[in-house]
Parts: structure tokens; sequence; C-alpha cells
């Protein structure tokens, strides 16, 4: 049975559906329908992984040409890769009344959503969220980037999807680390304002992850989620709560240059984040504890000393952050915690201080 979440941002707003069987229930609604014509984004992995369901989501559609195919992992978030998505959406014939389908992970959805945007002034972009991380979090809200050499997605345009389709078939190709990575986001709206829903997840122990729990969690994340988008949409105020553990994660995640998953970097940096708001006597010890012990548990390491890729230093993470996109008025901005369900902003982190406080997490 699949679920349908609403995204309400009046006439601009759309439905997320979600669960085994979510793709047929697209159909039933007619949400994919010609005589509009589609140009498919997917990456490699997606096509050779996940032939069968694509080929179902694709099945009476009226495709422009082949799949358009992209590099895999956030290489593909890049001007050239963009550049040449466009040109090819171009000599495709592609007119605005038409529409991408971005079948992929958060790279692709990112990727597609930008050049659905920029597109002769933009055009309808519809998500197939193929991973939990894409379907707990980028593939909802309307957020698409690209990245520079200074950081991750400082690139890019607030454009909303038409719809968003999470297929629950396709979670079955997902390597265990996968999954893993994007449970973290559905963790990261429990931390930020639902100290109930972290209880439950607590509960759930390792078995959150099967599917008998998984839809239910999804839900709740994306409602949650849902809400604050259609209170703030454009991130001028609650929505940036939602980048928690984002500040010190997207600093991870460029100094392992691919070699950490965006969902195991935003795990570690809300450990970081709440040891750091415990540092500034904000939240108690023991929130940051049961934080770090359940993502732990779920299966995501929070010791910078285990994570993969290159040794971090201090200095490179701090630099890292000084290009964070939230940042203002040139002070570090962060999300932090008085405890769990209970995050706020931080607009004017001491430098200084974070500096110390990264020296004592990476010895």
């Amino acid at each position: 049975m699949t679920d349908r979440v609403r995204i309400d941002l009046g006439a601009r707003g759309y439905d997320v559906l979600l669960g085994p069987g979510a793709l047929a229930a697209a159909r039933r609604h007619d949400v994919l329908r010609s005589p509009r014509r589609y140009a498919v984004l997917a990456d490699a992995n997606v096509l050779r992984l996940c032939s069968g369901l694509v080929a179902g989501a694709l099945e009476g559609l009226d495709v422009a040409g082949a799949p358009i195919e992209i590099p895999e992992g956030e290489r593909a978030k890049s001007f050239a890769t963009l550049e040449m998505v466009l040109g090819r959406m171009l000599d495709l014939g592609l007119e605005r009344g038409d529409a991408v389908l971005a079948i992929g992970g958060g790279v692709t959805g990112d990727l597609a959503g930008l050049a659905a945007a920029l597109y002769k002034r933009g055009m309808d972009v519809i998500q197939v969220p193929t991973t939990l991380l894409a379907m707990a979090d980028s593939s909802v809200g309307g957020k698409t980037a690209i990245n520079m050499p200074q950081g991750k997605n400082l690139i890019g345009v607030f454009h909303q999807p038409s719809f968003v389709i999470a297929e629950f078939g396709f979670l079955d190709t997902l390597p265990d680390r996968e999954r893993q990575a994007g449970f973290a986001e559905i963790i990261k709206t429990a931390l930020i304002g639902d100290r109930d829903f972290f209880g439950r997840l607590e509960a759930a122990g390792q078995n959150g992850l099967t599917i008998k729990h998984l839809q239910a969690h999804l839900k709740t994340a994306i409602t949650f989620k849902a809400a604050i988008v259609a209170a703030d949409e454009r991130e001028a105020g609650p929505r940036a709560l939602l980048n928690l553990g984002h500040t010190f994660g997207h600093a991870l995640e460029s100094e392992a240059c691919g070699a950490l998953l965006h969902g195991e970097a935003v795990a570690a940096g809300m450990a970081l984040a709440f040891d750091y708001s415990v540092r500034l006597g904000l939240c108690p010890d023991k929130d940051a504890a049961r934080v770090r012990d359940y993502l732990e548990l779920a299966g995501l390491k929070t010791r910078l000393s285990a994570l993969p890729g290159r040794p971090f230093t201090p200095e490179a993470m701090l630099q890292r952050m000084r290009h964070d996109k939230k940042n203002s008025g040139g002070h570090i901005r962060l999300v932090l915690a008085r405890g769990i369900g209970n995050a706020i902003l931080h607009d004017q982190a001491d430098s200084a201080d974070l500096l110390h406080f990264l020296k004592d997490q990476i010895q």
C-alpha cells in the first residue's frame, strides 16, 4: 500500500507517493502521462541495477531519445555535466511543456532539477528517487545545485518538482551502507523537532530499516519536512533547521574526496553538532550521548577517526565551513540543539572556539 504526502505550496504544491507500488499508483493517478515528452536523467548504476523498474516507469511514455546518462557520484554535480545535459535536451528538441524525469539518488535529482529550472527559463521535473536518502530528503523541497571546488551545493536555485514518486522497489537494489546512510536523514528529522519520534526509532532499534518500519518512518520524516517547506520555502527562517549536521557534514564530505557518503557525513555532523551544543552549555550531555549511541546502533560512524577518507585536519575543516552557503554577515551559522527534538540556529559561531573544538574531536 502506498502513502501520499502533500507539499502545500498553493498552485505550485505537489504530492509525494511513497511505498511499494508507488510507480503503479502514479500511473493510476495519471502523473506520468502523454502527450508531453520526457527527458530521462539517470546514471549508469541505476540503468544497470534497476533496468526493470526503469523500463516499467517509462512504459507507454513518449521518451525523447535514450536516457541522458550522467556520471556516478558527486563529480556529476559540475558545470561540465550540467552543460552536457542542457545540450542534450536542446538536441532532443524539448519544449517548455515537456518534463525532465529524474531517476536516481540525490545527485541525479539535484542536477536534473537545476537543468529543468534553467532550460528555456523553466520546465517541470518529476523526481523518482532510488535511494533512501533521496526519498527522505533531497527529492522533496525544490533545492537544486551543483558543487564548486570550495564546497558542496554552492551554485543552484529553488525549483520545486511537479511530483515525487518514492518507489520502494528501488530500495531492494541498495547495499546496506547506502540504506544506513539514507537513514541518517530520517534520524535528522527526529533530532530537529520530534523527540517522541526519536524514542520510537530507539525502540525499533536495528529493525528500523526493515520495510515493516521504514515506510512509517519515511512518511513521518517527509510530513515533517513538508510542513517546514510550506512555511519557509526559500529557507529565510525555520527551514534552515533542516541543515542540522550539514555544516560539519559538508566539510567532512568535501575533505573526504568521495570516500564518504552524504548520509554518513551528515550523521557524523549531527554528532558533532550535539557535542558542540554541549560545549556551549546548550544541550544536556546525556542527549548528545543518546544521539551518538543511536547513530552507531544504526550503523553510522560518529568518531572522525573511524570515517573513511584521508585524515581530517581542523584547519581544512574550518575553511570549508567558512564557505558554507548558510553563513551570514561573515559569521559561520550552525544548526545546534538544546536537546533531542529541539534544534536551534546559532548565528555567530566563534571561529577560534570552533577550531579548538575540531582539534579535540580529531585527536
